[in-house]
């Protein structure tokens, strides 16, 4: 039961021997896509339905798919636009279709959950932080407003939504995916700002994932402590300060803002004794059952309600349908003809959003 509070990454195409072997003992509450695990549609909606063969319980499965820099289909379909590109063009009902398309899309491939929208406000657009081009909005406003529509129109078409980096990424200072970064925000100055989007949509969303950034005046005796960590930012602000019941789940664990300091183990008890629901493990998949050996030592009075939490959003898990290679064909063309309308027919033909030198892994996972 405890493997419910992991939420897995693969390896590659499909799943290797050992992968079955491990993941059936594990029973994980999901698994979480990258482009490493996409060749073509027909293989990966191959891969998503073995992972539910595998499991007893209906897994999670899920996947980052924004647009722009993180679009994980990118070797299988056009890139949508950017949430930036989106804010930019100022075209609403651009914003409503991309949420449509890609909720089809992820439908298509047997993928229930998109860890999105980004719901962060951005600062500096230009800053080293890996959330470049990923902001709806410059204000929370902005962010409620185009966030928003993009969110309601994907859970259109039943995929289950989960809005990211609580408190706040936009105020980091470097890249969590290299190392931990500071903030000197007060909680009443993210509760004027950062923290609006939030409670302003998580009523419409079916998780929260938290970001790996410390907050220095949250947790001042803890230099080296991120707020996914956080029993101060996890429980005591979102849970009892805002009063949120929903479901929690940690961005992954083997960014180097965790793995640089804590060990697996010690990082996934402190993930749910934090208040998180589910921990993630990207990367370093072959430390998963250290990691359910370790969740396996919690008490159960901890743990009682994450369970609930995991089993009451499993309960919206769409059905699955028969994948379509000519619905599929629709599809591409229909992102094309997204990225014709909000980026103008000679940049829609043109890579977008990327960099020739990466700045953060976000983008190449």
């Amino acid at each position: 039961m405890h493997g419910q509070m992991l939420l897995l990454g693969i390896k590659g195409f499909e799943l290797t021997t050992n992968e079955i072997h491990y993941l059936s003992k594990i029973q994980p509450g999901g698994f979480v896509l990258f482009s490493r695990n996409i060749e073509s549609p027909e293989q990966v909606r191959s891969l998503t339905d073995s992972l539910r063969e595998i499991c007893d319980i209906p897994p999670i499965i899920a996947i980052d798919q924004e647009g722009g820099r993180v679009t994980r289909t990118k070797g299988i379909t056009p890139i949508p636009p950017s949430a930036d590109e989106m804010r930019r063009a100022g075209k609403i009902d651009a914003i409503a279709w991309h949420g449509i398309q890609t909720g089809q899309i992820l439908s298509q491939l047997g993928i229930n959950m998109n860890l999105a929208p980004v719901l962060d406000i951005s600062y500096e657009p230009d800053s080293d932080n890996a959330l470049a081009g990923r902001c709806y909005g410059l204000d929370a406003q902005e962010v409620i407003n185009n966030a928003g529509v993009y969110n309601r129109n994907l859970r259109r078409t039943k995929t289950l939504t989960c809005g990211k980096h609580f408190p706040s990424c936009g105020v980091a200072d470097v890249d969590p995916h290299h190392k931990l970064p500071i903030s000197n925000k007060t909680i009443d100055e993210m509760l004027a700002s950062d923290l609006i989007p939030y409670t302003a949509l998580w009523p419409e969303m079916n998780g929260i994932l938290t970001g790996h950034t410390h907050f220095s005046a949250i947790d001042p005796e803890q230099a080296d402590l991120p707020g996914s960590l956080s029993y101060n930012v996890v429980t005591k602000l979102l849970r009892e300060q805002l009063g949120y019941n929903g479901l929690v789940i940690t961005d992954d664990l083997d960014m180097g803002a965790i793995i640089n300091t804590y060990g697996r183990g010690a990082d996934v008890k402190m993930a749910i004794e934090a208040g998180n629901d589910m921990a993630m493990i990207c990367h370093q998949t072959d430390t998963a059952e250290r990691a359910l050996e370790a969740l396996q030592e919690l008490p159960y009075h901890m743990t009682k309600a994450t369970f609930k939490r995991i089993k009451r959003v499993k309960k919206k898990i769409p059905k699955t349908y028969p994948f379509s290679q000519s619905r599929w064909d629709i599809l591409k063309k229909e992102v094309m003809d997204l990225r014709i309308e909000v980026l103008g027919e000679e940049n829609a033909h043109k890579e977008t959003d990327t960099r020739s030198n990466s700045r953060s892994p976000v983008e190449d996972y």
